[in-house]
């Protein structure tokens, strides 16, 4: 997605600073987002509408955009204002709209996923829409995929059966029947008791992690559903007859067969869905890249972390779990299953918008 125009960039600074735009500026405004078709058809934008849609965005744009750049910081992400604004005026004020309008036309509560690999933004996009819904009123809860894995007990058990699932990640390491529950507890319209959401410590028992106090809400309009394989269907075991690296020995094969039948399980948890945005680098391989860049910065803090060839080996075991050529890129070509694609390329920005066709 290309930076803002500078003369863009003048009147959403200008929407900013609370000044009152000319007729002639808001056609300029229609104009630059008619432009880009894929992402105009993504956010249901037309000549008709679009002044409206966009008189719409101003609005919460200034009421949020103080908060959005504060919690850019707190998030230790640091960026030029016009890759910020870009972002801020193309992708997460639409999106937020938009998800804001389905759950109008909902007399329950809306259940968005949000699927992306390591390293794509996927928790990043949820922090950001979960503030700017609240900004709309609605009430707005997240949920990870790693909130529902299976206690560190029920994990070791697992392991003694199932030796190939030596890291937590994959399907069958997660407690599908407490998604379930939560999902339906939280589309329940007339609840008296609180809702206990899930929550999982990653630093428990060494990095090995394990439940811990869930967080408990009273009601919830908009949950985000956020995971790196939320909405990922089964496919045909013919697939892996030709499986892409690191599905290379007979063991892979088997190990990445048995990942496929246990996502069976999984199904019933996607069918709670109400809609499904993907956020789907350009090469999946770069999600390596991006696990290996952020290792780094995390021992250049003096925190201990895994050497590159184990996080090699570790981005190894998800791709050889669920492979983002098998899973992945058949699902953005489905309008059946998914909303919206993000695509970014490999400097993480964003390189498209659009609907699948």
């Amino acid at each position: 997605m290309q930076l803002i125009d500078s003369s863009i960039l003048v009147l959403i600074q200008g929407l900013i600073d609370g000044r009152k735009l000319t007729d002639s500026e808001w056609n300029l405004l229609v104009t630059a987002e008619l432009a880009n078709q894929p992402r105009a058809i993504a956010f249901d934008l037309n000549q008709n509408n679009c002044r409206l849609r966009l008189e719409e965005r101003s609005h919460l744009l200034t009421s949020a955009y103080d908060e959005i750049k504060l919690h850019l910081q707190t998030l230790g992400i640091a960026q030029e204002e016009s890759r910020k604004l870009t972002l801020l005026w193309y992708l997460w004020l639409p999106l937020a709209i938009q998800i804001a309008s389905k759950r109008q036309n909902l007399d329950r509560t809306l259940i968005q996923g949000i699927l992306g690999g390591q390293g794509v933004g996927k928790s990043t996009l949820a922090k950001l829409l979960n503030l700017l819904l609240i900004h709309l009123g609605y009430q707005v809860a997240t949920i990870s995929i790693d909130d529902l894995y299976l206690t560190y007990a029920e994990r070791q058990e697992l392991q003694r059966v199932e030796p190939a699932l030596i890291w937590r990640g994959p399907p069958g390491t997660h407690d599908v029947n407490l998604g379930i529950a939560v999902l339906d507890q939280c589309s329940e319209t007339k609840r008296t008791e609180p809702i206990l959401l899930p929550r999982f410590d990653k630093s428990a028992y060494d990095g090995s992690g394990d439940r811990t106090l869930p967080n408990p809400i009273n009601s919830v309009d908009i949950v985000l559903f956020e995971g790196w394989m939320i909405g990922v269907q089964t496919i045909s075991e013919s697939a892996f007859e030709s499986a892409p690296k690191p599905i290379s020995t007979p063991e892979q094969i088997q190990f990445a067969k048995n990942c496929n039948q246990r996502l069976q399980a999984y199904l019933p948890l996607w069918s709670r869905l109400d809609s499904l945005l993907v956020i789907h680098p350009e090469d999946y391989r770069l999600s390596k890249k991006w696990r290996l860049e952020a290792e780094h910065k995390m021992i250049t803090t003096g925190k201990t972390g895994m050497s590159d060839r184990e996080i090699e080996q570790f981005v190894d075991y998800f791709w050889q779990a669920l492979h983002p050529e098998l899973f992945i890129s058949p699902l953005v070509k489905r309008p059946d299953l998914v909303d919206l694609v993000i695509e970014i390329n490999s400097d993480r920005h964003i390189n498209k918008i659009y609907k699948p066709n």
